[in-house]
């Protein structure tokens, strides 16, 4: 499996530097992408119950890594 994070960011002019999103959004707003690379099969199975549960996808992966925090002993 292949795990990215993606941190977008917004190039300040005055100061030269990226400024990370994160810390310009408001609070509890999502910031950053997980990629994930699976079967094209297996993905396809997930999604579609997702649908058929009236839910998505990412929800029950955001879902699943909260409870995966909580588990492990992390906020």
């Amino acid at each position: 499996m292949y795990i990215h994070i993606i941190y977008k960011c917004q190039y300040n002019v005055k100061k030269a530097e990226c400024v990370p999103k994160k810390d310009r959004d408001a609070k509890g707003k999502k910031d950053s992408q997980l990629v994930l690379r699976l079967d094209k099969e297996k993905r396809e199975r997930f999604v579609d119950l997702c649908k058929d549960l009236d839910t998505t996808a990412a929800r029950e992966i955001r879902h699943f890594i909260r409870e995966f925090l909580k588990k492990h002993g992390t906020k």
